[in-house]
């Protein structure tokens, strides 16, 4: 039985809002991953093209940027609260528009307004609020390790997601039912968990706002000139930068895709993908944990770029694989070391930022991310329609995302966090 005694450090020092806020993390990347698995397997059950589909997802991705943008940088004085119960409203508004049409150009407009995660990965201005408002009830000692059980958090919400998505389409193909159908009860749990997630957003206390009662603002209002970020303007364009590279690459391999390419390469069905995506995403939760430790010992940065290096390597040689199996391992254990820069990243970006920039400064740089992650599908799909080009997505990926590392690790290397400075 875990105990209070027994439970890390970290962990000890979060609040009822830091508990809250793993819970909804856990909810919201349970929904992103039961989608990922099914979502282009829906779309052309729906009669879109590959490239049709390719475009949607590119033009959703572009939509949850504009809607994180201005959520998140209003979010330190509107209220973070209330930013982000409407995130879940426009989450659950854009599963129900995709269970209620199969109209192309309502669904460009449902997925452009609303909240959708093709990859599995998190989108919509949730995660760059939730890391304000935990960096804003936790100990700076124990930042990246609260981070990296959050990521833990995460990933696991995201491999059971994965597993049941894949696991309750296989079982109800097996009745009577069309696959499409099938895929739109996954489409139904999503909305269903969007709406779920609203409710437990009003529980988060003021507690969490970025002026508790009785806290003032140690900036001045005054530097906050650019969509709410100040002084910490040129280290967030800086890392926006880098950032919407590496999401850029990312994009040729988004969850959805990947679980496509698998099907196309070597049969696999949705029910066996779900247990892949299951285990792929439980290795990289529990590498977010070592990650924490190489960063209390080694630095944020260089954790960073030694842990990602390898993993775009492996990237790379998933396609090369002769058969399932090979490639399946060699996922895996890219998987196992390929997101122990999540936590590191986050933490590092809030802690070279002051605190009252920080839901504006998450905002931003997670912006940049979308942005770079909704170019690359509508690539992806051209890709897809030409079976001689299946492969190439994950070759431009691996490439891109190592030119990122040795770019991150030059302008960054110099600039350590307060933790890390005497």
């Amino acid at each position: 039985m875990l105990t209070i005694d027994s439970m890390p450090n970290a962990l000890r020092t979060l609040t009822c809002d830091g508990w809250l806020l793993f819970v909804t993390r856990f909810v919201r990347l349970f929904a992103y991953g039961s989608l990922s698995v099914v979502l282009v397997f829906y779309l052309i059950g729906l009669g879109l093209s590959e490239s049709q589909t390719g475009l949607l997802l590119t033009l959703t991705l572009v939509g949850d940027t504009v809607v994180s943008l201005y959520l998140t940088t209003r979010a330190d004085r509107i209220g973070r609260r209330r930013m982000l119960i409407v995130g879940a409203l426009l989450m659950a508004a854009a599963g129900l528009a995709f269970i209620l049409t199969r109209n192309f150009l309502l669904l460009i407009l449902a997925g452009a307004i609303g909240v959708i995660s093709p990859s599995g990965n998190e989108v919509g201005p949730f995660l760059s609020i939730e890391q304000a408002a935990l960096s804003h009830v936790v100990p700076g000692r124990t930042r990246t390790e609260v981070f990296a059980w959050y990521t833990l958090a995460g990933s696991l919400a995201t491999a059971i997601g994965t597993l049941c998505g894949g696991t309750l389409t296989h079982v109800l193909q097996k009745t009577e039912l069309r696959p499409i159908v099938s895929y739109r009860v996954v489409v139904i749990l999503y909305a269903a968990l969007g709406i779920i997630l609203a409710f437990l957003f009003t529980r988060l206390s003021p507690a969490a706002e970025v002026n508790s009662p009785g806290e003032e603002s140690t900036s001045p209002r005054t530097l906050k000139t650019f969509l709410g970020i100040g002084h910490s303007r040129h280290v967030v364009i800086k890392l926006a930068s880098l950032f919407a590279l590496d999401s850029f690459a990312g994009g040729f391999v988004v969850q959805s895709f990947a679980a496509y390419w698998f099907y196309l390469r070597f049969g696999v069905d949705p029910g066996t993908l779900g247990v892949i995506f299951f285990w792929a995403n439980i290795f990289a939760g529990v590498s977010a944990l070592l990650a924490s430790r190489l960063a209390s010992r080694f630095g944020l940065i260089n954790t960073m770029v030694v842990t990602h290096l390898p993993s775009n390597i492996l990237l790379i040689l998933v396609p090369l694989m002769p058969n399932l199996s090979l490639a399946v391992l060699v996922l895996l254990v890219r998987f196992s070391i390929s997101q122990m820069d999540v936590p590191t990243r986050q933490s590092y970006t809030m802690a070279v930022v002051s605190a009252e920039e920080r839901s504006a400064a998450a905002g931003i740089t997670g912006v940049a991310r979308t942005t770079g992650a909704a170019i690359s599908p509508l690539f992806v799909g051209f890709m897809f329609a030409r079976p001689s080009l299946i492969n190439v997505p994950f070759f431009i990926a691996g490439t891109l995302k190592i030119i990122y590392d040795l770019l991150l690790y030059r302008e960054f290397l110099s600039l350590r966090p307060p933790e890390e400075v005497g």
